[in-house]
């Protein structure tokens, strides 16, 4: 029999709640094939091999709450399934630090817990919750922005040795000090910056890719996101957003043999409408030159559910960071970064990144 998978979450908003609400669905519909996922199983782990054990957060509403009572409050939209049909808990939800971790257009709705304590106090807490609750791996579903706290929780997981999934644009896999520490203390990382699963910048690196493979010259690009959820709105502060574009930007980039000029790219989220809520709608543009020097164009418009395309990505990535823990193998996990991050420390393209992360999982390659 397989073991469990323990999984620790820091920010219990939409995403987790499409992750968690996702798995039982599945539970609850066992004849329903298990699609929006790239793997079925991996090195034997499947969906229900995943255990969450703990959690973090900051809202008021949230913390002392289970996880499976945490998902359904405020400002949470996901209601795949109702919250009377969602199995009991003992797995609880505690006090992060805030640091950076609340924007200035989200204050309200996320209401952050007014704490007494220090920072210093709560990490020892926090340390001692995830080794109590047996987590051995930490997903981090901060918001945008939160560079500090991401670091707070990366120094958090070489402190109590739990691998990371770093799903936010805060570099810590692809900073190179950062993977070092984790390659020293033999802890897997990934990271960072989740790809959905059919998402915005998965169809422009794709599509950009196609084009280059094709022989035409891309001239200039951009890809416009907007979308009504949390996520979005905390995106209005645009200090919050250089990373982000950074590693929006870049992920596209990469796929070019030839980069174009930095006013000739334009890849980002850009606003927030409230009542598309977790729709997101992306709209692209790559225009270019053929034979002879016959410019051509093409436009895409990508509507999704923000959280479903998100969830089907984080499966793998705990499955991916597990194998790794099984294995004694630490730092950045190179293939399951490039096949699952925008902003992995090496880039790849995604059908050497899928080749090179099926390797992985055979044991052909670290």
């Amino acid at each position: 029999m397989v073991e469990k998978i323990k999984v620790g979450l820091v920010g219990i908003g939409n995403c987790f709640s499409g992750l968690i609400q996702g798995i039982e669905y599945y539970r609850q519909n066992p004849s329903q094939q298990v699609i929006g996922i790239i793997h079925e199983k991996l090195a034997g782990y499947g969906i229900h091999d995943i255990e969450f054990v703990v959690g973090f957060d900051v809202g008021e509403n949230k913390i002392g709450k289970t996880i499976n009572e945490a998902i359904y409050e405020y400002p949470n939209m996901v209601t795949w399934i109702p919250k009377e049909n969602m199995p009991k808990s003992n797995a609880k939800v505690y006090e992060s630090p805030i640091l950076d971790g609340v924007g200035l257009w989200v204050e309200n709705r996320i209401k952050p817990i007014k704490s007494n304590k220090t920072d210093e106090q709560l990490a020892e807490e926090i340390k001692k919750q995830i080794k109590e609750s047996g987590a051995e791996i930490l997903v981090s579903y901060l918001p945008v922005g939160s560079d500090k706290v991401t670091q707070f929780w990366a120094q958090m997981c070489l402190d109590a040795g739990t691998a990371f999934v770093n799903c936010i644009p805060s570099f810590i896999c692809s900073d190179e000090t950062w993977g070092k520490k984790f390659a020293e203390k033999g802890i897997p990382v990934i990271g960072d910056d989740i790809k959905g699963q059919v998402g915005a910048t998965i169809v422009h690196r794709t599509l950009a890719r196609l084009c280059n493979d094709r022989g035409t010259k891309i001239e200039k690009t951009y890809q416009i996101n907007v979308g009504g959820n949390t996520d979005f709105l905390n995106m209005k502060e645009q200090d919050r957003l250089v990373s982000k574009k950074i590693s929006k930007t870049e992920s596209v980039q990469s796929q070019l043999d030839e980069r174009l000029d930095d006013d000739q790219i334009y890849v980002g989220p850009s606003d927030f409408i409230p009542f598309l809520g977790n729709t997101k709608l992306m709209f692209m543009r790559i225009e270019g030159r053929q034979w002879a020097n016959i410019p051509y164009n093409m436009e895409v418009r990508l509507e999704v559910d923000d959280k479903a395309n998100s969830a089907g990505i984080v499966i793998d990535a705990i499955r991916l960071a597990k194998i790794a823990l099984d294995r004694g193998i630490g730092g950045p996990i190179y293939p399951a970064s490039a096949y699952l991050m925008k902003h992995p420390p090496k880039q790849m393209t995604d059908p050497q990144a899928k080749t090179a992360c099926e390797e992985f999982v055979s044991g052909k390659s670290n």
